[in-house]
């Protein structure tokens, strides 16, 4: 990628993007391709370009498409909004949320599965039925597509589509630099001021040497990409949900800290709206990362749904069990409400060769690397290596030969020896019993969800018939589990252009925002909670719509 350094040089641009993820790039691709000269800031490496794209699974919520049809799921806008509106919550304040949840309804075929088709992507044949709800609210139906080859083909295929413009010189990116602020004539943003971190990095700096690195770059349009404010712990404990109780001590951090919410500041004392920034999309079950790049750097697991849930003292959480893929948010809730801030899952090694996997690109090779036979053989023989590797290399992964040795390591990974093997010892026998009487005799809301789970041909291929834990399944496993920050659901508010708006809702001329950055539309489209899916989607719609709308101007103004 072509780097520009000149910082004497005070460029003009049509439109500056101020960051680098997807919506970012998607918005630049769609601005060149109608001739416009754009500019990139993005605080990352070069390799890193595409920011959380790059790492993502690639799942996206989708209606009317292919998939559905061929597995003959009667998909359509309508119930897709009826849907959404049941998990969000809205109030009756939240007029851009809504609307940009109906853009989303109405427009995510063709502005983002066909857009994505015509790029050359491709989804698999499968669609998972995820975020069913506690009763019945959430996905009625499956919609869960997933990219064939992750959001790391995503990120490779639109950069791909850049490199020509690059080499024109028509597309600048400026990598390792950050937007400070917004500028403004009138009340016209004109540019922004923005700071090369990459000759910032010492912490002796003087002043007056950090400020020599501060440069202006002056652009018609300026795009705001920055993503949320999930990669700032800080951020995300100040914004915690009061009715999620006190946030934990300890809290993982699945973003990228470079999502530390200080544009979305500037631009809140320039006049801008931040709405929902207590509505987050965090996971109950992260992991320290193995190889951390950051102090609390965190994995996320797909937690296994026939794995028991325990609090610190090895007790089942309830009365309601915890299963994953029925509401996520319900999840976090009940984790952040626990004494400790720590939970157990104890499973078997049978359930988790099966069930067990971490999201994201990077531990998902075989979908990745668009391995059909790696994929096949994942399915088939469960994902062995996964569980080796997680085994070998990560401290929060316990696996024993028994239960008393198992107990023993995991009270080695907490202060004090919370856990007592006859307690723990109780709850699984009180699961197992369920098997002894037959199939018609069990009686354990666990067990229903799993059976309603494995009615779905699809999640019945991840999904472990029920069966005893202890009895079956040779070694066994605790994993110690922490919350886990991941998306903002909140940001800077915006019409369906993606225009940012002010307090006053009026719209701040020349400025906009995507992706992340704006709640993934209108400053929080999802509401409360997400129908899952709805990130790299709400990624390119929002992009698509903000492009449009620019260019769409700039046609007014040459009338």
């Amino acid at each position: 990628m072509k780097e520009k350094c000149n910082t004497a040089n005070k460029a003009t641009f049509d439109t500056l993007i101020a960051g680098g993820g997807i919506a970012g790039l998607v918005t630049a691709l769609e601005l060149l391709k109608q001739g416009q000269s754009v500019c990139i800031v993005d605080r990352d490496t070069p390799e890193r370009l595409g920011g959380l794209a790059r790492w993502a699974f690639g799942g996206m919520a989708l209606c009317n498409t292919k998939q559905q049809k061929k597995l003959k799921i009667a998909d359509n806008s309508e119930r897709l909004l009826q849907d959404w509106h049941s998990f969000a919550e809205f109030s009756e304040q939240d007029h851009w949320p809504k609307q940009w949840a109906q853009e989303y309804a109405q427009h995510n075929t063709d502005k983002v599965y066909q857009y994505l088709l015509a790029l050359g992507l491709k989804f698999l044949p499968a669609v998972n039925w995820v975020e069913r709800g506690l009763f019945g609210e959430g996905n009625s139906l499956p919609r869960y597509h997933i990219l064939w080859g992750t959001g790391w083909e995503l990120v490779e295929v639109i950069i791909a589509n850049l490199k020509s413009f690059i080499k024109l010189e028509q597309l600048v990116i400026y990598h390792q630099h950050k937007v400070l602020n917004v500028n403004f004539i009138a009340d016209k943003a004109v540019g922004v001021d923005i700071l090369n971190e990459s000759k910032n990095e010492s912490k002796n700096e003087s002043k007056n040497e950090s400020e020599q690195n501060v440069f202006t770059l002056n652009a018609n349009n300026v795009v705001i990409a920055c993503g949320g404010i999930n990669g700032s712990t800080e951020k995300v404990k100040k914004h915690w949900q009061k009715s999620w109780g006190k946030p934990p001590e300890q809290l993982l951090n699945g973003a990228n800290p470079i999502s530390d919410g200080l544009l979305h500041d500037a631009i809140a004392e320039q006049g801008g709206k931040l709405t929902h920034l207590s509505d987050m999309w965090n996971y109950a079950a992260g992991i320290n990362h193995p190889q951390a790049e950051f102090t609390g750097h965190g994995l996320s697991l797909i937690p296994c749904k026939s794995a028991l849930w325990l609090d610190h003292t090895g007790k089942r959480i309830g009365s309601m069990p915890l299963v994953t893929g029925f509401d996520t948010h319900y999840l976090c809730e009940q984790v952040a409400k626990q004494e400790k801030p720590w939970t157990w899952q104890v499973l078997n090694w049978r359930i988790a060769k099966k069930e067990l996997a971490i999201s994201g690109s990077q531990h998902n090779p075989s979908i990745r690397n668009k391995s059909f036979f790696g994929l096949l053989k994942e399915l088939l023989f469960g994902n062995q290596k996964l569980l080796q590797q997680l085994e070998r290399e990560s401290d929060d992964f316990i696996v024993a030969d028994d239960l008393e040795e198992l107990v023993e390591k995991m009270n080695q990974h907490t202060e004090q020896a919370y856990i007592k093997t006859a307690k723990i010892k109780a709850e699984l026998r009180a699961f197992d019993q369920n098997f002894s009487n037959g199939q018609s005799l069990q009686n354990d809301e666990q067990i229903r969800r799993i059976n309603h789970a494995r009615q779905w041909s699809v999640d019945k291929l991840r999904t472990c018939k029920p069966a005893p834990i202890l009895k079956y399944g040779g070694k066994l496993i605790a994993i110690k589990l922490h919350l886990i920050s991941r998306k903002s659901l909140g940001g800077l508010q915006t019409n369906l252009a993606s225009q940012i708006l002010n307090q006053q809702g009026q719209v701040m001329k020349n400025l906009y925002c995507v992706g992340e950055a704006a709640g993934f539309g209108g400053g929080g489209a999802s509401g409360k909670r997400s129908l899952e899916g709805t990130f790299l989607s709400g990624c390119i719609l929002t992009a698509r719509n903000a492009a449009a709308a620019i260019i769409n101007n700039n046609h007014k103004q040459d009338y």
